[in-house]
């Protein structure tokens, strides 16, 4: 098998590879290999702890975990193709293990967690061999007999859960000792697994968010960590983008840089608001908290816009019996009093929160923060010729006509509004535009 492809960023080579290929560099037999995981949090810890960088730096695997290293490679013209953070890792790597007669050490967390992370993996992978548990509170005159435990133990895979940097630079101080095919640093791995810590819903950890519940379930202890260490590593990620002249004066790559930023910005301030915002449409009207439409994007591409749910759950198949009450002159239907709407709907549509899950649709690079609106694929289908002219720019969350007047806007003007901007799209105009918003989200003129 090739060795696995890596982007370099912060002066770290990490893998850019599917899990199944990782695991199988990680536990190919024949060698001792250490593994890490990198997120924002890591990276910001290293830039002020020299011996964390080079414990990380003499591991052979680097792996990405978060949205934030995904920030970075983007914003250098970069992706990687799947997200390997430590607790999805884990099914796979159990699994594996167990179906190769491999044995597993699990070292770290409080007294008991570790035993009962172990019990989750035999659970997940009922053949898999433990070969020993240990408490991750053990002072430097424990480790030479832990060590021999461990190798007592005849351990396949050692994983270490002390967190970040104890866990790596214990690793790296201690790795020619350790006899085991593979050790991994695994962070707050066992809490998860042994129950301690409740896990993300699978909505965030699809998108990368799962920072947004950390957060949420344990404010005190993670308030730095996220609330003043995602800007700091943000602007870590724009500067070292800058520094290999990944960002060029280019709009196109101005633009896509400017809706990673703050898609990503947005995504973490509007958080708390956005659960808020969950919680009271379960409340209010049964169904999905969501609402996924087909919308027509770029040259005509369709792709899938997420909204909050404002309306009933009848609302698409009640739609043609109210075309005719349409407030909107022209194709595009808008209703002030849209009987469809709930009332937690009429509230968000009022100050256009239901648009804030765009955000993960600006991330996804389906949509950009200033652009047309994404349409309907009728209202396309029945687009005079001029109108086309919308199509080639991609659709933004907010754009001219939303800023001039929103549903008060009629269809022909704001085709000639929208047609205007992508004749002269610009990250300068895209910056003022975003300004403006912020003045007509809150006299919500148009908004309905």
């Amino acid at each position: 098998m090739n060795a696995l492809q890596k982007i370099r960023l912060f002066s770290l080579d990490i893998v850019n590879a599917i899990a199944e290929d990782a695991l199988e560099q990680m536990l190919k037999p024949g060698a001792r290999r250490t593994a890490a995981f990198v997120n924002a949090h890591c990276v910001n810890v290293a830039a002020k702890t020299p011996v964390y960088t080079w414990a990380l730096k003499k591991a052979d695997f680097l792996l990405p975990d978060g949205s934030g290293l995904q920030l970075a490679a983007k914003l250098q013209g970069q992706r990687f193709v799947e997200n390997l953070n430590g607790t999805d890792l884990f099914v796979p790597l159990c699994r594996k293990a167990a179906a190769r007669g491999l044995s597993i050490y699990f070292l770290g967390s409080a007294d008991g967690v570790a035993h009962k992370a172990s019990e989750a993996a035999r659970r997940i992978a009922p053949a898999l061999k433990v070969a020993g548990t240990h408490h991750g509170y053990f002072s430097s005159r424990d480790e030479d007999r832990i060590i021999d435990d461990i190798n007592a133990s005849g351990a396949d895979i050692v994983l270490v859960a002390l967190g970040v940097p104890q866990q790596d630079v214990w690793i790296a101080r201690n790795r020619h000792r350790i006899n085991a095919r593979l050790v991994m640093g695994v962070g707050a791995q066992f809490d998860f697994w042994s129950g301690r810590v409740s896990r993300a819903p699978r909505a965030l950890r699809t998108v990368g968010m799962e920072w947004m519940w950390r957060l949420a379930i344990e404010p005190r202890r993670m308030f730095t960590r996220y609330v003043v260490g995602n800007p700091q590593f943000m602007l870590r990620a724009w500067t070292e983008a800058r520094s290999k002249g990944a960002m060029p004066a280019v709009d196109a790559r101005g633009k896509r840089a400017l809706d990673l930023l703050g898609s990503f910005a947005g995504i973490f301030f509007f958080a708390p608001l956005m659960m808020m915002i969950a919680l009271a449409i379960k409340l209010e009207s049964r169904g999905p908290v969501f609402f996924r439409q087909t919308r027509i994007g770029r040259g005509g591409q369709p792709f899938t816009v997420l909204k909050f749910r404002s309306m009933y759950r009848d609302a698409e198949a009640r739609r043609a019996a109210l075309l005719a009450q349409s407030d909107r002159a022209g194709i595009c239907f808008k209703s002030k009093n849209d009987p469809r709407v709930t009332r937690i709907g009429r509230l968000l549509r009022r100050f256009s929160l239901d648009e804030l899950p765009q955000l993960f649709n600006i991330w996804r690079g389906d949509m950009g923060i200033v652009g047309p609106r994404p349409a309907l694929p009728q209202e396309v289908e029945a687009y005079p010729p001029e109108a086309r002219e919308r199509l080639i720019g991609k659709p933004g969350l907010t754009g001219l006509w939303q800023v001039s007047g929103r549903a008060e806007i009629g269809f022909n003007k704001m085709i000639h509004m929208d047609s205007a901007y992508v004749r002269s799209r610009s990250v300068f105009l895209d910056i003022a535009l975003i300004t403006l918003t912020v003045r007509a989200v809150f006299t919500g003129r148009g908004a309905y």
